[in-house]
């Protein structure tokens, strides 16, 4: 089990948590990662690219000299893809790329990705980015650098009611702030470090310690 020590924004540190087994030491299956991971990058393609076959585009279908006798080589259109305003042969057209991922695939490669940045002291967990109620970019990137000074990706945890910890680190280049309802198996796969305030922490592992309750009172 991995202890991890509650950091304030002053640089004190608190009460040591220790992080659930079940959600930050599982296996890392990377397989199982690459897949979900995909899934989501091509759920979020926008899907419009579209181009016109030779029977959409406009032009006439008159054929554009004769069969024979010409020493050129045979065309019935000016709308086939070799002329210039013609249409496009196997050209892209308007498709959803989403894949199909479980809910369980889901949550067990967030799980693993975790565990992976727990076990190499990667997970934090502060009682806050800034001191008060008033955003402080400066203070926020103290407490950062306090932590994560070497490497430059952070993903930062936070529940959508702490808004002033979300101003104070909308601006700070390399990090990524999200909902902990949102938390992802992209966005912290690409993070070097994941910091979880405390609220936001408490607030995962219960949804995760229910969601494990929930699933083996399924078996």
């Amino acid at each position: 089990m991995t202890t991890v020590a509650v950091l304030a924004p002053d640089g004190s540190t608190g009460d040591s948590i220790e992080l659930p087994d079940a959600v930050f030491d599982t296996p890392v299956n990377v397989p199982l990662i690459h897949q979900v991971v995909t899934a989501q990058l091509a759920a979020a393609r926008q899907g419009t690219a579209s181009t016109k076959t030779r029977g959409e585009v406009s032009g006439t279908g008159r054929k554009p000299y004769k069969q024979k006798g010409t020493g050129r080589a045979r065309q019935g259109s000016l709308r086939g893809p070799q002329f210039e305003a013609g249409g496009v042969a196997h050209g892209p057209k308007p498709r959803n790329y989403e894949q199909r991922t479980p809910k369980k695939m889901k949550a067990a490669a967030l799980r693993a990705i975790l565990s992976d940045r727990a076990r190499n002291g990667r997970v934090h967990i502060v009682s806050g980015f800034v001191n008060g109620t008033e955003p402080a970019t400066k203070d926020a990137l103290a407490t950062l650098q306090r932590l994560v000074a070497e490497r430059p990706r952070t993903l930062a945890v936070l529940l959508p009611s702490q808004s002033t910890d979300w101003l104070s680190l909308r601006n700070l280049v390399g990090v990524t702030v999200i909902a902990e309802g949102q938390l992802n198996a992209y966005d912290a796969v690409v993070s070097d470090d994941i910091i979880f305030t405390r609220a936001a922490y408490d607030a995962f592992t219960a949804r995760q310690t229910t969601s494990r309750v929930n699933r083996e009172g399924e078996r």
